[in-house]
């Protein structure tokens, strides 16, 4: 265990892999933990315990595994993915557990595998010039870590593909089923009147926060949907888009007062798309240009009829969308920002827009958004009328 590589050099009995790796295991173990230092923000907080975990185990089972006899046979099938496997939890499976609890994200992960291949090898080629045996042993060690690296990717992917099932389900049942007895009841309460002026206002603050955070699980939903690759529903049956967009514009107006917003409608607006995923593009790009315009500057909704295509846009007068923001407006969690550096919204998560660009993606279409002092910020939807290739 104690002794160098350089001694190891000098060594006139050639040492076979394996063996090198047991009797180097201090050092590589070592350079491991240096790489995985890097891996920040995760590792920043991490012991060098953590840091280390289970490459020991690890490193044991590539030694072993490259000991024990192989036919032609099982190398094909190890090669393949076919190897049997054992019931018992692996030191690989544990290490994803691990550093997915630790906040490694899964390219983090598959670099540290990289990074103790390329270590071995340096460190194996430093100390040897290979010949024929030393090509069969070089070949075992990267099955072995091929095997350790499919094992830590996939008991990563299902953990989070559990935790995803988890967070929907308690999205979905645990939290909507008491919103929804909150939400019922603050309703017959204001409809049963017979209230003071103070206890309706009150319980329509009831009634209005439920709903405002039933809106906000239900963005959660469709965000959690698309970002762990399962997409968000679309059910295609024919609809009017002028008829839909009117709808929308006459619940805007009634829910703001006090702001103008102008439809314009013109061609054939008729098409095959999913009515409650449109009526969301509609809210979204409307309630922002309300959020993000001048109080006293009218809201502009235009819908056009094209032979291959719908064309909605949505435009509005008020600070410009900075160039740099223009890239990343449609991710989650972004948010515009005011002159003063304030959200207009504390309580605006930044879903909006990502959802909606997921629900245009997912009818085939596409966005845009052009914004400057001069002509406003617009964005621009193209919805496709065929259906092929979708």
């Amino acid at each position: 265990m104690n002794k160098s590589i350089s001694l190891l050099h000098g060594q006139e009995n050639r040492v076979r892999l394996a063996d090198f790796i047991h009797e180097n295991t201090e050092q590589i173990v070592s350079e491991w933990a240096t790489f995985a230092r890097t891996l920040t923000p995760a590792a920043n907080d991490m012991t060098p315990l953590a840091l280390r975990d289970h490459i020991q185990e690890i490193l044991d089972f590539i030694v072993s595994d490259i000991k024990s006899p192989e036919t032609g046979f099982e190398q094909i099938e190890k090669s393949q993915g076919g190897k049997e496997r054992s019931s018992i939890t692996t030191a690989a499976e544990t290490h994803a557990a691990l550093r997915l609890a630790g906040g490694f994200d899964i390219d983090q992960m598959v670099s540290e595998y990289r990074a103790l291949r390329a270590s071995v090898i340096k460190l194996w080629s430093a100390h040897t010039e290979m010949n024929n045996t030393d090509v069969i042993d070089l070949t075992r060690f990267n099955e072995s870590i091929d095997q350790e690296l499919a094992e830590s990717v996939s008991h990563y992917t299902k953990k989070v593909s559990y935790s995803k099932d988890l967070l929907m389900g308690i999205l979905s049942h645990d939290l909507r089923t008491p919103l929804g007895a909150i939400s019922m009841s603050s309703q017959l309460i204001l409809n049963m009147g017979g209230l003071g002026e103070r206890q309706t206002l009150l319980t329509k603050q009831i009634f209005d926060s439920a709903s405002r955070i039933t809106a906000i699980i239900n963005d959660l939903l469709d965000v959690t949907r698309a970002r762990f690759g399962s997409g968000l529903p679309v059910i295609r049956t024919p609809m009017d888009m002028g008829f839909v967009a009117k709808q929308l514009v006459d619940e805007m107006r009634v829910a703001n007062p006090t702001r103008s917003i102008v439809l314009e409608v013109s061609g054939d607006v008729k098409g095959e798309w999913d009515k409650a995923r449109i009526g969301q593009v509609f809210s979204n790009l409307i309630g922002n240009a309300i959020q993000y315009s001048f109080k006293d500057s009218p809201i502009a909704v235009t819908i056009k009829g094209r032979p291959e295509e719908v064309i909605l846009s949505v435009h509005n007068q008020g600070l410009p969308i900075h160039p740099e923001k223009i890239g990343t407006i449609f991710d989650s969690l972004t948010r515009a920002v005011t002159d003063e550096g304030d959200h207009p919204e504390a309580v605006n998560l930044g879903l909006g827009l990502y959802i909606t660009k997921e629900i245009i993606d997912s009818h085939g279409g596409k966005i845009d958004v052009t914004s400057s002092e001069d002509t406003g910020t617009t964005f621009t939807v193209r919805f496709p009328r065929d259906r092929q290739g979708f």
